[in-house]
């Protein structure tokens, strides 16, 4: 067993022991009894809920342990106001949580409620898994708090089969206490992508001189969403609104060789160095000093990196076209109830104050996004990093375009192949052109099953 499974296995080990003690606490006082209806609406503000409701509901979500305890807190509360509403708790990191639906929607045994990732969300409401939520829109789920735009993101195919919980969006995290110990300037943000690699490079010189085992980044070309950022920026989104590719393979072939230059010129951590310290990634693990990802990962990071790192800088991510709208707002993630429910209220029931109290903008803060719900924001107390998620998403307005069509069915398989991909050009035992001839003999399966 190599270091790196030992590793994951240990951490597994821990998620498993902590899910199992999460489902025990957050277990209400309830029987375990179907729903009974009702006509008062003595529920919860804005929805038309009993608070005598009786079920017992099955939720599922991904994550890490930060995130379980925010879950377990809000679910505690959840149990103060519907003591009769037993709910049942499981939680996996990203992979394995879908692994499992899959194997769950096989059987015909999916969870009640799920927090979902976009990617998915197509081929799951495509296949009839997922509930309509129309009959309890502006009942149940109180609406008036979500802005149309927000509700239209769980749309497919005319159909309400989900609510976002929290808007994201791609930027650059940067690690202000190791640029200081360095003594280099931080990365402004915005530049150009030649620009960052060079400030990359400067880092990794910088730290190199002082004997410090530190770099300015990673190859950020093993992550689609930077492909697809400067594909935007050309006006393209990466498939078209009946599914269909929007890019060349000429597109990807310069996406990949651009990180055949990232690597060869020595400003980012390499590939082996990455594998002894997953699961953790370099950011998390203080080897490299910028990332690039989706703005509601800096409470994770913070949590990772220990209590020495009280803060990070969040910026906008390079700049392929000048006044280009490459960025969007996207669901950082969003709840859904399977259609095999047998407690469809109950399940909205929760959906809704997951989505819209007070008190899960309170704990939440910005750790699953930017509260979508007005209700969820402004009860949120932001702390620092939060506030700078929010800033972010004011400073990066004039990028911000109209958010991409539902992703195609199977675009995590795709999305997993694009990292698989770039792990293997990092290592250096595929070329690019064979690791773009892999890719596009997978699209072309993925879009045609």
């Amino acid at each position: 067993m190599n270091e790196r499974t030992r590793m994951f296995k240990k951490r597994m080990l821990s998620v498993v022991a902590l899910a199992s003690a999460a489902a025990l606490a957050l277990t209400g006082c309830g029987n375990g009894a179907t729903e009974e209806p009702t006509t008062a609406p003595t529920g919860a503000p804005g929805t038309t809920a009993p608070a005598d409701l009786k079920a017992e509901l099955n939720f599922a979500f991904w994550g890490n342990d930060v995130r379980a305890e925010l879950y377990n807190k809000v679910l505690a509360e959840f149990n103060n106001e519907y003591p009769n509403i037993k709910v049942n708790v499981s939680f996996l990191g990203f992979p394995e949580f879908w692994e499992k639906r899959q194997t769950e929607a096989a059987g015909g045994g999916l969870p009640d409620v799920m927090q979902f990732d976009y990617s998915y969300l197509r081929q799951y409401a495509e296949n009839g898994l997922l509930l309509d939520l129309a009959p309890y829109l502006g009942t149940t789920i109180d609406t008036e708090p979500l802005s149309p735009e927000m509700l239209s993101i769980g749309v497919v195919n005319d159909v309400t089969v989900a609510i976002p919980t929290s808007t994201n969006a791609w930027g650059m995290f940067t690690n202000p206490k190791l640029i200081t110990d360095l003594g280099v300037e931080d990365y402004p943000g915005g530049t150009s992508w030649d620009d960052y690699v060079a400030w990359m490079a400067n880092v990794t010189e910088t730290a190199k001189g002082k004997g410090v085992e530190m770099y300015g980044g990673t190859d950020y070309t093993g992550r689609i969403q930077n492909f697809e950022i400067q594909q935007r920026a050309k006006g393209k989104d990466l498939f078209t609104p009946d599914g269909k590719a929007n890019f060349t393979e000429d597109d990807l072939k310069a996406f990949w060789n651009e990180g055949a230059k990232v690597r060869e010129s020595g400003a980012v951590i390499g590939q082996t160095r990455l594998e002894e310290v997953a699961p953790l990634s370099a950011f998390d693990a203080a080897l490299t000093v910028s990332e690039m990802t989706w703005d509601n990962f800096g409470g994770g990071y913070l949590g990772n990196l220990g209590e020495e790192y009280t803060e990070l800088n969040l910026v906008a991510p390079p700049v392929t076209e000048e006044g280009a709208k490459d960025l969007y707002l996207k669901p950082s993630m969003l709840h859904v109830i399977s259609a095999s429910t047998k407690q469809a209220e109950a399940s909205a029931v929760l959906v809704n104050y997951l989505i819209n109290s007070p008190k899960a903008g309170e704990i939440f803060g910005t750790n699953r996004g930017l509260p979508a719900s007005a209700t969820a924001l402004a009860a949120a107390d932001l702390d620092p990093i939060s506030t700078k998620i929010k800033e972010h998403q004011e400073n990066i307005a004039d990028r911000l375009g109209d958010a991409p069509p539902v992703p195609i069915i199977g675009y995590g398989t795709l999305e997993e192949k694009f990292r698989l991909l770039g792990t293997e050009l990092a290592f250096g035992t595929v070329s690019v052109d064979d690791a773009v001839s892999q890719f596009f003999t997978e699209m072309d399966i993925v879009l045609n099953q």
